[in-house]
């Protein structure tokens, strides 16, 4: 091996560790997640080896205590994946924003990445990606992130789903999903769009629980995704009558 390539294998190396040092608070933080997930799986009767396959397949927290949640309501597989469908449609603005900066990776490289993409490997990798030295550097530092956060959740989730057979029936984990889903929405409310947003898809999915089909769901989430869009329209137009 030249002496060019050694230092490249050991500066992508560097790159790889500085992502993965950089995600461990992170990591830290998920890790009451991944236990809740893995416990409401075996809660909802999919057992520990449903609940992994899950962890496995769909790897989306979110979506992921959503889908679980439907299951338990014996939802049809339709309203499960639409849901679950609209959840992730974040996930396509992250591809988009990422597909420029590593157009040179291989189509396999691209789609494990696709695969490891969650909200706090993009966030970490688009702050820091256009200022890698070498595009090599961009993928080993996005590897460096979304590893110990796939790692992370996988052994989690399996603990919460072995702990979860052990939890007694007066204990009712379904009712930490809610909780979740609490936590993970008050950080991201940071204009009127987004609290309309919240406000109005909470609201909805509430009023419609009594759908056919645990459809209530995925109306409440259309609902609020027409209201935010709604409002961040009319603040933007009024921005644009204010400058003129």
């Amino acid at each position: 091996m030249s002496a060019s390539s050694q230092t490249d294998e050991l500066t992508l190396r560097g790159a790889f560790r500085e992502g993965a040092l950089e995600v461990l608070p992170i990591v830290a933080g998920i890790i009451p997640f991944g236990l809740v997930a893995g416990a409401a799986a075996v809660d909802a009767g999919l057992g520990i080896e449903g609940g992994m396959a899950l962890s496995l397949l769909v790897f989306a927290g979110a979506s992921q205590l959503a889908a679980i949640d439907l299951l338990a309501r014996d939802a049809p597989l339709l309203i499960i994946l639409l849901t679950v469908g609209v959840i992730n449609l974040r996930m396509a603005m992250y591809s988009a924003s990422l597909a420029p900066r590593l157009a040179h990776v291989p189509l396999l490289q691209r789609m494990a990445a696709a695969y490891f993409l969650v909200d706090q490997a993009y966030a970490l990798t688009i702050m820091r990606v256009d200022r890698a030295p070498t595009r090599p550097h961009r993928i080993a530092y996005y590897a460096g992130v979304a590893a110990p956060l796939w790692i992370n959740w996988q052994i989690m989730t399996a603990v919460g789903a072995v702990l979860g057979s052990t939890i007694p029936d007066w204990l009712p984990l379904e009712a930490t999903i809610p909780l979740v889903f609490l936590a993970m929405l008050v950080p991201a409310i940071t204009d009127r769009a987004t609290l309309a947003a919240a406000v109005v898809s909470g609201v909805v999915a509430t009023l419609a629980v009594g759908l056919p089909n645990n459809a209530g769901l995925l109306v409440g989430a259309f609902s609020g995704i027409a209201a935010g869009t709604l409002v961040a329209l009319r603040t933007e137009a009024r921005v644009v009558e204010v400058q003129r």
